[in-house]
């Protein structure tokens, strides 16, 4: 490999280890990288969620604080994350790698209204239980319900493609639970690590001579350093400035996508 395509590599790890803590799509970083360097789709596509685990890692650390009081419901989730991400791993492995790639676009710009309207959509929420006598912040079994189907949904769309589940995950959050994008963002930098992880390690089991471990090994360097330095800088971002971030980060995935 040479001198040049370590670097690039190594510093498109950084970049989609930053990103992806502080919104989600940093997979729209170093995939196409490894594209333009030549691996195939599939290689890169398991390399890629391979070496992003360590990113995952210090972005959940980063955000450890944020996670608090969020346990109760994260017991639905993270279950929900594990048998999404098995699935979505075993469709890479036995559909064409075209399957998923018509319905990303419609899935992003859908996310993107979802995290645009979020205020107003959680402000008649909290409007609507308040008249009933209810506590916004309690959620019912059926929210919940509903909160692990579309985790579990993400799953599947992250075990097989990952690029921007981060932004899905925040869009959906933002419907169904009383939050702030703080705190939603720490949960879904832990679901985002759960999904690449049960994917990575899949991937590991079943085509291990499929990956290209030193495109991963570099990935995951950088992804490690890149997950730190977005749990610093997101952490500080007001929600207003958060969300726009998402949304123009969101775009750009669209026109990478397109």
């Amino acid at each position: 490999m040479p001198w040049y395509e370590i670097v690039l590599i190594a510093l498109a790890g950084v970049g989609a280890g930053t990103i992806n803590t502080i919104v989600g799509s940093g997979t729209l970083i170093t995939f196409p990288t490894l594209l333009a360097f030549g691996y195939p789709p599939i290689t890169a596509t398991m390399s890629n969620s391979v070496g992003l685990v360590t990113g995952g890692l210090s972005g959940t650390w980063g955000y450890r604080r944020e996670l608090r009081g969020q346990g109760r419901r994260l017991r639905w989730q993270i279950p929900a994350s594990f048998l999404g991400a098995l699935t979505g791993a075993w469709l890479l492995l036995h559909l064409p790698a075209a399957a998923f790639e018509r319905v990303v676009p419609v899935l992003l710009i859908l996310a993107l209204v979802l995290v645009v309207a979020q205020p107003w959509i959680q402000g008649r929420v909290r409007a609507r239980a308040e008249r009933s006598g209810r506590d916004v912040r309690l959620l019912s079994r059926g929210r919940l319900a509903a909160l692990a189907v579309a985790t579990y949904a993400v799953g599947v769309y992250g075990g097989y493609f990952a690029a921007a589940q981060g932004i899905l995950l925040v869009g959906l959050m933002g419907v169904l639970l009383p939050e702030t994008m703080q705190r939603m963002n720490a949960a879904k930098n832990l679901l985002s690590l759960m999904v690449n992880l049960v994917a990575a390690i899949t991937y590991t089991i079943v085509a291990f001579d499929r990956i290209s471990w030193a495109a991963a090994g570099l990935i995951a360097a950088g992804s490690l350093v890149g997950g730190f330095v977005g749990a610093k800088v997101g952490r500080r971002l007001p929600p207003a400035v958060l969300r726009g971030l998402i949304v123009v980060l969101g775009l750009v995935a669209l026109w990478r996508l397109f």
